[in-house]
């Protein structure tokens, strides 16, 4: 005999609530549903296993059904089913108190991100996309009646006897005129391929199983090969290159967590390819929008997270602040940093050969976690323009002998890019000086934070000044000039420049160096390049006019014959030596280059 009932919800408004507010993403109706279908399978094991269920358990599975012409969607299980009671009691009863107050706090707000997802409401989400849904449901208990539930999304339904061949449940959705795009197969693989494809029962739609139900993060890591975890990343990533490393996540104090990140390899500079760690509760996928749960410099890893323990609100679409949220993440930053640590110290060959890839994590991570820089700085390398590699710790003692200045302070000296700074690079090598490459997008700010961390010790980029200024010595360099022709020198420089943002000074370097040598000061280039990467506060800088000092060698025979030569000459000879300096930074475009070539064809024609 079919009974009537009112849904007991204590409000009307409850289903535009659902429908709008709390699932604004429509798909996941067929999440939760298979999710249920799972939940059903998976206890009917644990009574199973308990002894409570004698029956043949068979072969646990979830069907997802779509037939156009009968416009419905039917989700079926094998699992525990229920009784018509059961349905009243777990259906029709939304089981959250204070309805009322729900209602009315919630009804004109889209965010409903504040509220716990434990009132039951996954099933209701069916309404988002059907006009009427049926449960058809047997039980697993002896003598019991199949039931057969009906609800057009008021708050009415119907439980009436019926028949049903085995136990388990089927949902039936009949699919709404606005929600049509639900009854095409594609459409529906899509979803299931998104949301279930590691649920730990079978899941099969149009005859085939959609999923892994035994992805390889549930297992031990001592169960699995190199193979198993590459095989893996090309089961998530079908079309990437194989990953670097991985790390295995295994933790149930305290809290529950699993997972494998993977260490990709980036193809560019700060190649920010978020929402590539997709973040399971169960092994059902929730979100791909991990940024609370993963450090920010770790957002770069691939990989998946698993873990029960993450509060969600009621939708399952977005993550709550909470203390096991802060926790998961400084558990993530610590474990990371121990398995780097660890393939440094067990496999050091094979870290440095990977580090031109990682480097640019370990940087994030050390410039953004003060717990991570501790752990990282014994194992992050510097690699000089010889391409050997050194730690932290390493590199001071490699150039102490040979790099301090007067004030006792150990000067590293670096290239952003070896082939534009070539001069100056030999320069420094002339004077048995190393030089460091630091040329990725992060090195920047890497830089100003290893002068905060590390005592006495300043970085110069090797075109910041002459060598001898790089590195002050406690010693005088004499000039072959007198203060006359020094200040001589001086007024023909600048005449023949004639650029304000080009300041001459006189300097006695080795006759071996560069008659001229043009250098934008450190301050000022360290600020141009924080601007460029979005330093805080540098903005401006990148609008400024380059600044740069003129370095004139006073003891360079160049200079000695200018002073020498006929008025007329020594503009000229002046003007060329400054454009030969500009030249060997490619800073000489335009006009003024094809001055230069008609001016050095001239020269040579005098000679």
């Amino acid at each position: 005999m079919a009974e009537k009932g009112n849904i007991s919800i204590h409000t009307e408004n409850i289903f535009p609530i659902i429908k709008k507010f709390l699932y604004s993403d429509h798909e996941i109706f067929l999440r939760e549903l298979v999710s249920n279908a799972v939940d059903a399978s998976q206890k009917l094991k644990r009574l199973s296993a308990i002894g409570e269920y004698k029956g043949e358990l068979g072969d646990l599975k979830v069907k997802v059904a779509v037939d156009k012409e009968a416009r419905t969607i039917t989700v079926s299980d094998n699992g525990i089913g229920m009784t018509a009671e059961e349905i009243k009691k777990y259906i029709n009863q939304i089981a959250f108190s204070g309805a009322t107050e729900f209602v009315e706090k919630y009804k004109d707000k889209p965010d409903a991100n504040q509220i716990i997802g434990h009132f039951g409401l996954g099933f209701y989400s069916s309404f988002m996309v059907a006009d009427t849904v049926e449960i058809i449901s047997q039980s697993y208990q002896e003598n019991t009646t199949a039931a057969h539930w009906v609800c057009d999304g008021s708050t009415e339904f119907t439980i009436s006897d019926t028949e049903r061949a085995e136990r388990g449940t089927d949902v039936i959705l009949n699919i709404a005129a606005d929600s049509e795009e639900f009854l095409e197969e594609a459409r529906i693989q899509t979803i299931l391929n998104k949301y279930c494809k590691f649920l730990p029962v079978p899941v099969e739609f149009k005859g085939e199983i959609i999923n892994n139900p035994t992805p390889i993060w549930t297992k031990s890591p001592s169960e699995l090969t190199d193979e198993d975890y590459k095989n893996f990343y090309k089961e998530l990533y079908p079309f990437s290159e194989d990953p670097l490393f991985w790390i295995h996540l295994n933790v149930d104090y305290p809290f529950n967590l699993t997972g494998i990140l993977y260490f990709p390899k980036l193809k560019n500079e700060f190649e920010f390819q978020k929402n590539k760690i997709q973040l399971y509760s169960r092994q059902v996928f929730i979100t791909d929008e991990v940024k609370d749960v993963v450090p920010e410099f770790l957002m770069l890893l691939h990989g998946v997270i698993d873990s029960p323990d993450i509060p969600l609100n009621v939708s399952r679409s977005f993550l709550q602040a909470d203390s096991n949220v802060k926790k998961i993440n400084t558990y993530i930053t610590k474990k990371v940093a121990d398995k780097l640590a660890e393939i440094f110290k067990k496999e050091r060959e094979n870290f440095q050969d990977k580090w031109n890839d990682i480097n640019i994590f370990v940087k994030y991570g050390m410039l953004s976690d003060d717990k991570f820089y501790e752990k990282a700085k014994d194992f992050a390398l510097l690699q000089n323009i010889e391409g050997k590699y050194f730690t932290i710790d390493e590199y001071k003692d490699f150039i102490q002998a040979n790099q301090k200045d007067k004030n006792d302070n150990l000067v590293i000296l670096y290239t952003t890019d070896e082939d534009k700074q070539h001069a100056f690079v030999e320069s420094a090598k002339d004077r048995s000086y190393d030089v460091l490459k630091l040329d990725t997008m992060i090195d920047s700010h890497f830089i100003g934070m290893l002068e905060q961390k590390l005592e006495k010790v300043t970085l110069k980029r090797v075109d910041a000044e002459t060598v001898d200024k790089l590195i002050e010595k406690d010693e005088t360099k004499e000039s072959v000039l007198s203060e006359d022709e020094k200040t001589q020198l001086k007024e023909i420089y600048e005449k023949a420049i004639n650029n304000t943002n080009m300041h001459v000074t006189i300097e006695p370097l080795s006759p071996q160096d560069q008659p001229v040598v043009i250098t934008l000061p450190e301050f000022m280039r360290r600020m141009k390049d924080m601007s460029k990467t979005g330093g805080g506060g540098m903005m401006f800088m990148g609008n400024m006019p380059d600044t740069y000092n003129v370095s004139v060698n006073a003891n360079h025979p160049i200079n000695n014959r200018i002073l020498s030569a006929q008025d007329d000459s020594k503009e000229k000879i002046a003007k060329q030596a400054f454009d030969l300096a500009l030249l060997s930074q490619n800073m000489l475009t335009g006009p003024a280059l094809t001055a230069f070539v008609k001016r050095s064809v001239e020269l040579i024609e005098k000679d």
